[in-house]
């Protein structure tokens, strides 16, 4: 599971698994500001084309369906959702920072600013 603590009722972030992470809107086929109503459509067309008992000759209809729910049950529930969606902008940011960190030096040399004037 990529996520702990669902005792409380609402998926709990702390142990947030990166390097497995999913984005639960890709899943969906959804943009970041989708609608309670198209979370729910899009669930539903999605499910009933990926149920496991009317593909029962692709094998990996089985974990597409449980991606779909997992999915679904992310975005359904607020709470979740506005967990869901700090935790994927801070992954967003901090992978641009990494991004930058790494490419810095040929960023600034090529718009001919040189190293010799960076301040960081």
């Amino acid at each position: 599971m990529w996520c702990s603590g669902w005792g409380d009722g609402h998926g709990s972030f702390l142990d947030f698994d990166f390097d497995n992470y999913k984005d639960h809107y890709k899943v969906l086929e959804l943009s970041s500001d989708a609608s309670d109503d198209e979370i729910r459509s899009n669930f539903i067309r999605l499910a009933l084309k990926w149920h496991p008992d009317k593909l029962k000759e692709e094998d990996s209809a089985t974990s597409r369906f449980q991606e779909i729910n997992e999915a679904y049950q992310v975005l359904s529930d607020p709470f979740t959702r506005q967990e869901y969606d700090k935790k994927r902008m801070r992954r967003i940011y901090e992978h641009n920072l990494e991004l930058f960190d790494r490419y810095k030096e040929l960023i600034f040399t090529c718009n001919g600013l040189g190293m010799k004037n960076f301040l960081w």
